[in-house]
């Protein structure tokens, strides 16, 4: 009921954006824009109540549409997250099951087989654009030709980086344009990735079609650099402050820098812009979880819950809040709804329309939001949300813990001994989730860990 009366006062302000939309208005080919921050905690900006950290480009997003306070990417940790928004399926589903930072050839990627939404975009007419992180393969498939880059899952043009920029924010050398390495740069990381992205938009796409656009900041991820002009905006903090609050605004300014290229080429009113997180912070390196138990890598929600803001001038009301969660997997069939384009038939979608949301209307899921993360804490492996409850089990599906993180965020209370009708209920629902997911992965990758040659999977490399 909480959720219902927070946001209730959006459905009437919001029927001029259904009208229009139905009407078949410039809104049948908005342009799309999905950033993506790296490690950015729940509290690691002003946006969602942090004293301290500057994000006023954030801000202004946030007032100029819908804030989600329960929004949450799709694992704890970057590769499976990532992989969840593109495809909309949650991650031990379409294969990307583990972190993919390695140079060992173990078998996980995201397949040529997974339907990306900048594919199915890319179809339907737009120009496509990848920009940032990519980390979808591992070091050692990432130089290899015969294992799905960006071009693959539908992007016409990108600029990536395997996984982390090399050797830090600043003057990296590890950048990969449309498949050619680029080579040193000078600057730092975020500002470098916008200004490409800002290149493409003024020189480089075609002006005629809609455009699609994926923004993924190496900041805040360690090792972090951070230029001056940035750091030294917060002069009473520690070394170690200094350098993660001014990482965080030096992503905020890169953000700042796309926003005004909209404003400029008169695209802004009809390009919808979300912004999110692939995980929680590393509290060591300076991130903030605003107060929420564990960290990244965690199924807690210090771990997964993050900044997930929309905006889209005329369509979304400005200045809004909601507190119906939403999941990364929803970014998938959200943008298909918006695009007008059919949501594939063939496999399992576990995404949601998050349309009825931004009315103030609960979510109809058929599968609830789900968490397992290969590399969090033993005890906090495997979550569940239904409605206001969560339950959080160990890697053995053996020990489990309830909360109600409606009213208890920070899981400080588990009621598993006092609620075993609830807990009885809510493992069946886990346990029932993992068999139906895992059963439609491949599940092989991760019970076999096959750690030779990939030949010995070679069906199930693309």
């Amino acid at each position: 009921m909480k959720n219902k009366l927070i946001v209730t006062s959006l459905i009437l302000l919001l029927v001029p954006f259904f009208s229009v939309a139905q009407e078949g208005t410039k809104t049948d080919k908005p342009n799309i824009i999905v950033i993506v921050a790296d490690d950015m905690g729940w509290g690691d900006s002003s946006t969602y109540g942090n004293k301290v950290i500057k994000t006023p480009n954030l801000d202004k997003l946030a007032k100029q549409g819908v804030k989600f306070t329960q929004g949450y990417s799709a694992a704890g940790v970057c590769s499976p997250s990532r992989s969840a928004i593109l495809t909309g399926r949650t991650p031990y589903r379409n294969g990307v099951w583990r972190h993919l930072s390695g140079a060992d050839p173990a078998p996980a990627h995201l397949r040529k087989s997974e339907i990306t939404y900048p594919k199915l975009f890319q179809e339907a007419g737009y120009e496509t654009g990848h920009f940032g992180k990519w980390h979808l393969l591992s070091r050692y498939q990432f130089k290899n030709e015969k294992f799905p880059h960006p071009d693959d899952h539908g992007y016409d043009y990108w600029f990536a980086t395997q996984n982390n920029a090399f050797p830090n924010h600043r003057n990296p050398i590890n950048f990969v344009r449309n498949g050619k390495p680029v080579g040193k740069l000078e600057g730092y990381s975020a500002p470098l990735v916008a200004d490409e992205a800002i290149s493409w938009l003024n020189t480089k796409r075609d002006p005629t079609k809609p455009f699609l656009m994926s923004v993924w900041f190496h900041e805040p991820h360690a090792p972090i650099k951070t230029d001056i002009k940035f750091s030294e905006l917060y002069p009473n903090e520690t070394a170690k402050n200094k350098a993660y609050f001014g990482n965080v605004t030096q992503m905020d300014f890169a953000l700042g820098e796309i926003m005004k290229t909209l404003d400029s080429q008169g695209v802004a009113d009809n390009t919808l812009v979300v912004f999110t997180s692939d995980n929680g912070p590393v509290e060591r390196f300076g991130g903030n979880t605003g107060g929420l138990r564990g960290n990244k890598r965690d199924d807690f929600e210090g771990g997964i819950r993050v900044p997930f803001v929309m905006r889209w001038p005329g369509y979304i009301i400005a200045n809004t809040q909601s507190n119906i969660p939403v999941i990364g997997t929803d970014i998938f069939t959200t943008l298909l709804s918006i695009g007008h384009l059919d949501v594939p038939q063939d496999r399992t979608i576990d995404g949601v329309n998050l349309l009825p949301a931004i009315q103030g209307k609960e979510l109809t899921r058929t599968i609830p939001l789900f968490w397992r993360t290969h590399v969090s804490p033993a005890e906090s492996r495997v979550a569940v949300r239904d409605g206001d409850w969560k339950i959080v089990a160990d890697e053995t599906l053996t020990k489990f813990m309830l909360f109600n993180v409606e009213t208890d965020a920070n899981e400080a209370h588990d009621l598993a001994a006092t609620m075993p009708k609830k807990l009885k209920f809510m493992k069946s629902l886990l346990i029932k989730t993992w068999k139906n997911i895992s059963a439609e992965g491949p599940h092989h990758w991760w019970e076999d860990k096959v750690k030779g040659e990939l030949g010995k999977d070679s069906k199930y490399i693309y």
